[in-house]
């Protein structure tokens, strides 16, 4: 399989493999199964928040 990214998309992968110790093939598995995961539980009503307990905040997760 041939992955086009652009020079952007490559660094944050690089940076994140790098970061983790992980290789860019792990990473890309572990993002397919973290984007599965959500987009399944958004299709079955649940919601995805980020939340800031410093702040005492919390933002919605939107996808498409």
């Amino acid at each position: 399989m041939t992955l086009n990214l652009t020079d952007r998309e490559m660094e944050a992968l690089e940076e994140l493999a790098g970061r983790k110790d992980l290789s860019k093939t792990q990473v890309v598995r572990q993002a397919i199964r973290l984007y599965q995961t959500v987009e399944s539980r958004l299709e079955s009503g649940e919601k995805l928040y980020f939340e800031d307990k410093d702040k005492n905040s919390k933002s919605e997760l939107m996808m498409l």
